[in-house]
């Protein structure tokens, strides 16, 4: 249903087939880096903006990078799964627009909740520890060691930690399934049936209660998702107010 269907055999719409083999490279890369001491996730992961690895270009690379392969499973399949629907009905040209405003916009509401989790640790640490922070924390965790105090060893890790994943740029798309086509039935775990509206609706709120709780041993970017969301959800309603007035 999503894809063209050429001669008998189904044919990935060409940017969402080009995405998925970009980030299958990337990650690969990365694993192959690995072995000669080259850490691609300090290069091309997003740090926030006052960290020594920080380079604006990440805003851009780290949609590209993974954590894990499961991490990069789920969203291929999720790509693959919504996005070639999406790129037939939108346009090629404007899918691929739509897929990186969310995803820059996911990093910058991922770093806009950084700075406020940071400031608020900062204020409960002396000008001294901040500061030790800031000149030797990226040393420390390249030596796989961290500070003893926990509120400098949170800020170290907020501080010198990318964050990565295409999931923001996948949460707009899902976003954007459910609004253009909200009564198309989706099967959860491949068993539960749900409408794409709902579904839509019923992760946002979940991803809002994760990110706000922020449990205890819980590294995933939930406010990036949220921000992939909020950005698809502006990209759409722009474009429709565009078509109205023409």
């Amino acid at each position: 249903m999503n894809k063209y269907r050429v001669g008998g055999r189904m044919v990935i719409p060409p940017v969402v087939k080009n995405l998925l083999i970009i980030n299958v490279i990337f990650f690969l890369a990365t694993l192959g880096l690995q072995r000669s001491g080259t850490d691609l996730y300090d290069i091309l992961g997003l740090h926030y903006f006052a960290s020594q690895n920080f380079k604006v270009y990440q805003f851009v690379t780290y949609m590209f990078m993974h954590g894990s392969f499961w991490h990069l499973f789920f969203n291929m399949f999720a790509l693959w799964m919504f996005g070639g629907l999406l790129e037939n009905t939108m346009g090629s040209k404007k899918f691929l627009t739509y897929y990186m405003v969310t995803g820059v916009g996911a990093g910058l509401i991922q770093m806009l909740v950084y700075y406020f989790r940071i400031s608020s640790i900062e204020a409960q640490l002396t000008p001294e520890q901040v500061a030790d922070v800031y000149q030797n924390g990226l040393d420390a965790l390249n030596t796989g060691m961290n500070y003893i105090d926990a509120k400098m060893a949170s800020l170290n890790l907020l501080l010198n930690t990318g964050t990565v994943g295409a999931s923001g740029a996948v949460f707009g798309i899902l976003l954007a399934f459910g609004m253009l086509f909200p009564n198309q039935m989706i099967y959860v775990y491949f068993a539960i049936p749900i409408k794409a509206k709902y579904f839509v609706i019923i992760y946002g709120l979940l991803e809002l209660y994760m990110g706000v709780s922020n449990r205890a041993g819980d590294n995933v970017a939930h406010f990036a998702h949220l921000g992939g969301m909020l950005f698809g959800i502006i990209m759409l309603m722009y474009w429709r107010n565009k078509y109205k007035r023409r």
